[in-house]
Order: structure tokens, then sequence, then C-alpha cells
């Protein structure tokens, strides 16, 4: 080793050094922080870290797949209880009569989207949702035929919107347009999106982008954006996957056409769990609009009548197809009870403080290290998720490194995104030190030149 590259690795384990020096003295600045603001850590199971030296881990996925409730697991017996007790007749005579179960979850869903009880169903999955709501809305005519999402939506909407167009008989590569940051930007600009829509508008048959981008964390302009898609004639659904649970909706004032979401991440319903969607007031009852039918879709007070023609509800209930899975919607009525009980605007404002506490803590480690973080800065642009893009090295080994390690469990996107999410319901201010120690810990400060 020569003596410049002695010295340059001197500096950089100084750096390192000193990084740390300054994280250990914000460790009391976390739990004082914690005593003051402590959030509802408390009502959710919080798996072992499987290193480091906390006992519990310093989750971070929550983007991905929630906590589990500790409600959940009693709320889920009662429902097996009842059908071991009463068997079919639980479909009506039980305390919670299966044929009307969906509805418990219907008004806490409104309040959670901003909407009205009768725009709002939970049902299926998100992309089985999605496609249903494109039989409806996406009906491509004459020029009008363009369907625009973000050319970083999450992979399921892209392979959705390529297959619609060619069920519709259209080219995708032709049909579907991906909207691109700007040259050396990282996220969409409002303005870039609805000048398209000025220009292009006119070819546009459908807008169907994510309320919060899954791989950047920016939340999208959502009243703007869909005030300029329906000016120009098009439809403009929404994939609030990650905004949903995350960031106060107003989809009725806000006068979008449609929407649809899954209840696995920040509503903490399981995986896989039953997803939502919503449709506008003003296409409900309408008889021109094309929709799949199944028996489930009819008015329940026609159902049983086992008529051979559909009569479906002037509702969001109209788009169900088949029986709901009964025993998946007791942890989706658990979690909206939850957030019924703490309220949006409260987790909104602890969001707030949260993220920018972690995003205070990152400032220090990515000053000097290949790391970046991609989430715009702006609170009003952004969720509870921070994500850091990597310069060096794999984001998966990385994120293996800070589980096993430090036990901080954050989610990668290969090939060089970690993404970091402070739920407000259970996560903490020491949590979020935790994950820029374990950083400060794992990634090297860069050399100097």
């Amino acid at each position: 080793m020569t003596t410049h590259e002695a010295e340059a690795d001197s500096l950089r384990l100084a750096g390192a050094e000193a990084d740390l020096l300054r994280l250990a003295g914000a460790e009391a600045e976390a739990q004082r922080r914690d005593a003051a603001d402590p959030g509802h850590r408390h009502l959710f199971h919080v798996p072992p870290a499987e290193g480091g030296r906390y006992p519990e881990t310093a989750y971070f996925a929550g983007n991905s797949l929630g906590l589990q409730p500790r409600a959940t697991r009693t709320d889920l017996l009662a429902d097996l209880d009842t059908w071991s007790q009463i068997g079919v007749e639980g479909w009506f005579e039980s305390q919670r009569p299966w044929t009307r179960y969906h509805e418990l979850l219907t008004g806490p869903t409104a309040r959670l989207v901003g909407a009205r009880t009768t725009e709002t169903v939970v049902m299926n999955t998100l992309t089985v949702n999605l496609h249903l709501l494109m039989v409806s809305f996406y009906r491509p005519a004459g020029e009008r035929t363009r369907i625009v999402i973000e050319d970083a939506a999450f992979p399921s909407d892209s392979y959705a919107v390529r297959s619609q167009a060619r069920f519709h008989g259209l080219d995708p590569d032709e049909t579907v347009v991906r909207l691109r940051p700007r040259a050396g930007e990282d996220t969409l600009r409002t303005e870039d999106v609805t000048a398209y829509l000025a220009a292009e508008g006119e070819r546009v048959a459908l807008v169907l982008l994510g309320g919060v981008n899954y791989l950047t964390g920016e939340l999208m302009d959502i009243p703007a954006i869909t005030a300029a898609g329906r000016a120009a004639g098009a439809v403009v659904g929404w994939d609030l996957a990650h905004a949903v649970g995350n960031v106060p909706l107003s989809l009725h004032d806000w006068d979008v056409d449609f929407a649809a979401w899954c209840t696995y991440k920040y509503l903490n319903s399981g995986p896989g769990a039953l997803a939502g969607l919503f449709v506008h007031e003003r296409h409900l009852g309408d008889p021109d609009l094309p929709r799949f039918e199944g028996w489930w879709g009819n008015d329940l007070a026609t159902r049983f009548e086992m008529a051979p023609v559909s009569r479906p509800p002037a509702t969001a209930d109209a788009w169900q197809v088949s029986c709901q899975p009964l025993l998946a919607m007791g942890p989706v009525r658990t979690s909206l009870e939850l957030f019924d009980a703490v309220g949006m605007p409260a987790l909104r404002e602890r969001s707030i403080r949260l993220t920018g506490w972690l995003e205070q803590l990152l400032d220090e480690v990515t000053a000097d290290r290949p790391l970046t973080v991609v989430t715009p800065r702006d609170p009003d642009r952004r969720g509870c998720q921070l994500s850091v893009r990597i310069g060096v090295g794999s984001a998966a080994e990385l994120a293996s490194r800070l589980r096993y390690e430090h036990g901080v469990i954050a989610d990668s996107r290969e090939p060089d995104i970690i993404r970091f999410a402070p739920v407000p319901l259970y996560s903490t201010y020491h949590d979020c030190w935790r994950a820029a120690e374990a950083l400060a810990a794992t990634v090297d400060v860069t050399k100097p030149a």
C-alpha cells in the first residue's frame, strides 16, 4: 500500500468513526422523541431481530407488508368459531352475517379514502380489481386509444395495461405511453404530466398512475393530474397501493373516476389480503357502462331469487363478481377499525415528523458515502418512504447485511434502491436512528480522489 493509499484509508476510517459518534449522540434525542411522540407500536407484533444488539427488528418494510395487529388473531378466531358452531347458518344468523360482512368494511374504507359509502367496496386483489375496472373504463375508440402510466410503474400495472391493449386488438408498444422524469431527475414533475395531457389528450383514453410511486416514494398531485386528464377527455384512475393508509385522500372531491388498492401494506391486513376499489358516484347505476358480472354483484334483496338476469345495485358493490373469502375479511376489518380509532390526520402528522427525522439522520450518513436519497425532500410530495440509491454494490446484499448484522429490515429493489418506510402506526424514532447507524456501519465512506 502506498503512503497516499494509507492516508486515504485513514481519512475514510476517521470519517466513518466521526459519523458513528455523531449518530451515537443522536440516540438520546431519538429516545426523547419516542417518549414525547410514542405512536401505537404496542398494538402490533414486531418480529424479533436476527442480528444486532436489540431484541426487536427495526422494521421499515411496511410499504411491502405491514406488521400484524395484535387484535387480528382474536378477531379471526371469532370468525372461525362462527363457522365451527353454526356452519352454513353463518350466512344469515351469525353476529356478523356473512352475506353482509363486506358492508362492515365499507364505511371505514370510505372514510380512509375520502369517498361516499356507495363508492367503495373491499374485494379480490389489486390487479384483479384493476382489470375489472378497466373493463368498464378503458374504452378505446378512434384516435383515443392511449393509456398513460409512469415509466417506473409497478410491474403488475404495466403488465395489466399492456394486456388490456392487446385484448382490444392494439399494439401495446404504441398504445401504452410511459412518462419519464426529466434527464438527471428521479421523479415526475406534475407540470410535465399535465403538459403531456394538454398536448396529447385527444389521443388518451386512460390515465392510470400510482398515487405514491412504489420505487421513489413520490406522492403525485392526484387532484391536479385528475383535473388535467378529465379536461383532456380521458378517464383517470389511480393505483393507490402505496397511498392508502399512508397519505390523506379525497377521491370523491378530487373527481377521480376510479381507483384500486391493496390492504397488505400500510393497512396491515396480511399477505395477499383483500383489496379495495372506488368508483365515483357519477358512474354508479349507468346502464351503458360495461361491466363483468357475477352472483355477488347482484342486489342482496334479490340475490336469492336465483333469477337468470342480474339486477346490480347502483353502488360499487355492482363490481363484485364472486362471493368474497369471508375469513380474509376479518383482518381487513380489524385494521380498518384501528385506522378509524387513530385517524388519518394524526397519522399523517406523525408520519411527517418521523420521516423528517429519518431524513435528517440519513443526511449525516449519505453526505460522504455513495448513497443518495431519491425521494422528494418536500414532505407534501412524499408519504412515509425514503428511497436510497446505492452507488456501489448490490441493493439486495446491502439489505441482507442490514438485517442479519444490525436487525434492520428494509427492502431492496434491484439494482440499486433500498426503501425505508417509517410507518407512523408502529415505527419509532429509535428505529430511524438504528437504520442510520446501520447504514453508517455497513457502507464505507467514499475514499478521497
